[in-house]
C-alpha cells in the first residue's frame, strides 16, 4: 500500500535516509513543520516511537502520524494550528511533548555578529546552554560553534542520548548549530555529539557549559540563569573603590582538593571547606586567598592547570552555587578572593577542546604553535576572534558573575615567546622573524583593557618569568596592562642564597641584595608559591639548613625579611605549618604539626607579620616606588647582614628592618638612623613566642649622637642568630 513516504521524489527520500542515518546537516528543511499544499505537513525523527499522535491545546487529536522507516513519522494537519506530540513508547509509556523543530534555535543576529568578531563578552548567557523562552514556550537553547562538522546534534538523560533525536541548526556564516529544546530544565546533563569533517563520530562536553557533573566529568549539565542572591555589595563597592598597589595584599595559596579532608579523607565540599578556611584565613591575617584553579579539569594531577570547563566550577565539590556561596562567605569576612585562570593551552582529552569539529579549531594547526612540549596540552589560537572571545568571556564570567577579585593568569612567559621550551627549528617566527607572539600581545592587552573597562577594582596578576618589558605599564604606553607581577627572579635568588649553609652565604650575598635592582622596575608580587614545595624541591622548611630549630629560625627570618621587601606577598598553604613533607595533592595539610612548639610559633610569627604588614603604612603605601625603600646596609657580606629603612608618606615613620642570617648573635652591631630617636622593636623572629632563643633588644633602643651608615646618629644592637628585627621610629613609651 502506497504511503506518504513511499511517494516521496528521490531528493526528499535521499534526505530522510541521511536524517535516519544521522548524517544530514540541515534537519530543519525536513523536519518539523513545512507549508505544503494548503496544509502544514510535519516531519517527526523519534527513533524508538510506537505512535505519534498529534494533539491541540485541549488534547484533542489533529492527526494520527503515519510511521516509516527508522522512527520517521508523517502527519499533515490544517495551517496556522499550533500542535504538540502525543508520544507511545514501548512498554505503553506515553509523553506529551513539544516539537522541537517548530521553534527557531538560532541566537540574534547581533550576538552571532558580536561572536564571530570575538566581542561577545557574555557568551555563556546566549550560547552553550541556555534557558530561553521561545514563541511562549520555556525550555533550553543549545549552541554549539563547531563551523567544520557535517553535523551536530545535542544528547542527555532526556532523548536516551540518541544523536538522531535533536540534530542541530547549522547558521552558514557563524559556524554555529542550535536548537531550542522545549520544557527542558536546569539539571539536565547533555552533551554534544559531532559528525566531523572527515566523518568520525565525536563526544565533546560544551565548552561553554556552566556546571558539570560530579559523577562523569565528560558531561556537562544545564545551569540555568537563576541569578545568586549575593550580600557582598558593601565589599565590592570599597574594592572598586580602593587603589590595590598602594593596599596591603597578603596572598594564602591553596589547592581546595587537599588543603583539609573530612573525616573519612573525602574531599571538603564548598560550604565546609568555607566554615574551616575562613576562620583560618581570618586568624592567620591574610587580606585574599588564591585558589589553584577551580575550573572543571579531568585529571586531579594537573593541580587544575590542564582545564577543559573554562566556564564551570569543579563539580568535585559542589554546584556553582555552592562556589558563589564559598566567595560570599569570603566577602563577608573581609578576605578577598583571587583564583588561577589558564589561558595558555588546555588538555588533549578527547571530550574536550581537541580538534573539536575534526579540525584545529581552538588550537593551531601546525604543532610548532599548537603543541606544548612541556605539557604535552595544546596552545590556543588567540589570534582567532572566536577563540579570543571565548577566552576574554571566560575570564570575565569568573569576575562579573562570580565576583572574583582577581585572576592570576598562567604561564604568561609561554604564551608571549614562540620558542618557548623550542629547540631550532621546532618553532615559526612571527611576521617580522621575531620570537615574540604578537597576536598573544593584543590578546593579554586586549583581554586586561577589557576588564579594566567593566571590572575596575580586580586585580589581573600575570606569572611571568622573563624580563618581558611593561608587564604592569599600561596598555596605553605600550605595556600588557596588568596590575601585578610574581616575581620570579627574587623567589629564585633568594631562596637559592636561605638554602646555603650560613658558613658559605657571605660569598652570595648578591642573591640576597640583588632583587632591590629591579624591585620597582614592575608591580611585583613576592611569591613562595606551590612550584616552590613540589617535584622534589622538599618543603621551605627542609630547604633551611641545620637542625630543625635552625630551620624553623631560618624560615621565620626569611619569611620577615620577605614581608618587609617591596613587593606584595603569597605563601603557599602549609607554609604556616612548618610542613616538612613536600606538598601531595593526595593528601591534605600535616595539621598535627601544630601540636609542636616550634611550627606553632611559625604560625604565630606569620599571624604577627601580617598584622604589622596592614597597620603599618610603610610596608605598603610606596610599594611601587624607589622612593619607600632606602638600603642602610647592604655590602656586609661577611657578617650576612643587611639592614633598609622602608618608607611610608612624608610625615609618617619609617621602619627599620635588619636581617642576621647566621647563626651567631652580634652584639654591638651599629647600625645608622636618621634621627635622634627612640626605635621600638615590634618584631623579632628569635622571641620565644614564636620559639625562638629570646635574643633581642628588649622594647626600645634609644639612638647615639654618633654617625654611620650616612646617617647623623646611630643605634647598638642585639642582633639574633638567624633573624629578623623590625623597628619603629617613635617616642618612649609612657
Amino acid at each position: 500500500m502506497a504511503t506518504a513516504f513511499s511517494s516521496a521524489c528521490p531528493r526528499e527520500r535521499d534526505a530522510l535516509s541521511r536524517l535516519v542515518q544521522a548524517r544530514h546537516d540541515d534537519p530543519f528543511r525536513w523536519l518539523g513543520p513545512h507549508e505544503e499544499g494548503g496544509q502544514t505537513l510535519v516531519r517527526l525523527l523519534l527513533p524508538g516511537a510506537v505512535g505519534v499522535e498529534l494533539i491541540d491545546a485541549v488534547h484533542q487529536v489533529l492527526a494520527v502520524a503515519e510511521p516509516g522507516e527508522g522512527g520517521l513519522f508523517l502527519a499533515r494537519i490544517p495551517q496556522d494550528v499550533r500542535y504538540r506530540l502525543h508520544i507511545t513508547w514501548p512498554d505503553g509509556v506515553t509523553q506529551i511533548s513539544e516539537d522541537p523543530y517548530r521553534f527557531a534555535p538560532m541566537p540574534g543576529e547581533l550576538d552571532l555578529h558580536l561572536f564571530c568578531e570575538g566581542r561577545h563578552r557574555e557568551l555563556a548567557r546566549v550560547f552553550g546552554a541556555c534557558s530561553a523562552v521561545v514563541d511562549g514556550v520555556e525550555g533550553v537553547r543549545f549552541t554549539l560553534w563547531a563551523p567544520n562538522a557535517r553535523r551536530v546534534s545535542v544528547v542527555g538523560d532526556f532523548n536516551g542520548w540518541d544523536g538522531r533525536r535533536h540534530a542541530m541548526q547549522r547558521h552558514e556564516g557563524s559556524g554555529i548549530w542550535a536548537i531550542f529544546l522545549p520544557h527542558l530544565k536546569a539539571g539536565e546533563r547533555y552533551r554534544f555529539e559531532l559528525l566531523d569533517n572527515e566523518g568520525c563520530l565525536r563526544h565533546k562536553v560544551d565548552p561553554l557549559a556552566r556546571r558539570t557533573d560530579a559523577e562523569a566529568l565528560d558531561v556537562s549539565v544545564v545551569a540555568g540563569n537563576r541569578a545568586f542572591s549575593w550580600h557582598d555589595h558593601a565589599w565590592l563597592r570599597r574594592r572598586d573603590a580602593s587603589n590595590i598597589r598602594t593596599a596591603p595584599l597578603s596572598i594564602y595559596e591553596l589547592h581546595v582538593l587537599s588543603w583539609q579532608h573530612d573525616q573519612s579523607g573525602n574531599t571538603l565540599e564548598w560550604d565546609a571547606l568555607a566554615s574551616r578556611l575562613i576562620p583560618w584565613v581570618a586568624d592567620m591575617g591574610f587580606t585574599h586567598i588564591e585558589l589553584m584553579p577551580v575550573s572543571e579539569h579531568p585529571f586531579v594531577g594537573s593541580w587544575g592547570y590542564q582545564p577543559i570547563g573554562m566556564f564551570a566550577p569543579t563539580a568535585r565539590m559542589g554546584t556553582p552555587d555552592a562556589f558563589a556561596r564559598f566567595v560570599n562567605a569570603c566577602h563577608a569576612a573581609g578576605i578577598g578572593v583571587i583564583v588561577d585562570w589558564v589561558p595558555a593551552h588546555f588538555p588533549a582529552d578527547e571530550h574536550g577542546l581537541v580538534r573539536f569539529d575534526g579540525t584545529a579549531l581552538y588550537e593551531h594547526e601546525d604543532p610548532r604553535e599548537g603543541f606544548h612540549p612541556d605539557w604535552n596540552t595544546l596552545i590556543y589560537n588567540v589570534g582567532r576572534n572566536e577563540v579570543r572571545g571565548f577566552l576574554i568571556a571566560s575570564a570575565l564570567e569568573w569576575l562579573e558573575h562570580f565576583h572574583i577579585d582577581g585572576l592570576r593568569v598562567d604561564a604568561v612567559a609561554s604564551m608571549l615567546y614562540r620558542d618557548y621550551s623550542r629547540p631550532e627549528g621546532a618553532w615559526r617566527p612571527n611576521v617580522h622573524g621575531g620570537r615574540e607572539n604578537l597576536e598573544v600581545i593584543d590578546f593579554l592587552r586586549e583581554l586586561n583593557t577589557t576588564i579594566a573597562e567593566r571590572c575596575p577594582g580586580v586585580m589581573m596578576i600575570a606569572e611571568e618569568s622573563t624580563a618581558w618589558p611593561g608587564v604592569t605599564a599600561p596598555v596605553a604606553t605600550g605595556g600588557l596592562g596588568f596590575t601585578f607581577k610574581w616575581n620570579m627572579g627574587w623567589m629564585h635568588d633568594t631562596l637559592s642564597y636561605m638554602s646555603r649553609d650560613p658558613l658559605y652565604r657571605a660569598w652570595h650575598h648578591g642573591d640576597l641584595t640583588f632583587g632591590l635592582q629591579y624591585a620597582f622596575s614592575e608591580h611585583y608580587i613576592l611569591p613562595l608559591s606551590h612550584d616552590e614545595v613540589v617535584h622534589g624541591k622538599g618543603s621551605l622548611l627542609t630547604r633551611m639548613p641545620g637542625d630543625e630549630v635552625q630551620r624553623l629560625a631560618g624560615l621565620r627570618a626569611y619569611l620577615a625579611f620577605m614581608w618587609a621587601h617591596p613587593g606584595k606577598k603569597l605563601v603557599f598553604m602549609g607554609t604556616e605549618l612548618g610542613q616538612w613533607d613536600e606538598w601531595n595533592h593526595d593528601q591534605e595539610l600535616d595539621w598535627g604539626r601544630l601540636d609542636e612548639a616550634g611550627p606553632r610559633g611559625l604560625s604565630r610569627a606569620i599571624a604577627d607579620l601580617n598584622r604589622i604588614y596592614v597597620e603599618d603604612p610603610a610596608l605598603h603605601v610606596c610599594d611601587g616606588e624607589p622612593a619607600g625603600f632606602s638600603w642602610v646596609v647592604g655590602d656586609d657580606s661577611d657578617n650576612s647582614v643587611i639592614a633598609f629603612m622602608r618608607h611610608a608618606e612624608t610625615g609618617q615613620a619609617p621602619l627599620l628592618v635588619i636581617c642576621n642570617l647566621t647563626p651567631v648573635v652580634r652584639y654591638q652591631y651599629r647600625i645608622g638612623v636618621p634621627v635622634m630617636s627612640v626605635w621600638r622593636e615590634i618584631f623579632n623572629s628569635d622571641s620565644v613566642f614564636y620559639a625562638g632563643s629570646n635574643q633581642g633588644n628588649g622594647s626600645a633602643v634609644h639612638a647615639h649622637p654618633e654617625p654611620s651608615h650616612g646617617h647623623p646618629a646611630s643605634l647598638l644592637l642585639t642582633l639574633p642568630p638567624l633573624s629578623t628585627l623590625y623597628l619603629r621610629q617613635g617616642d618612649w613609651p609612657t
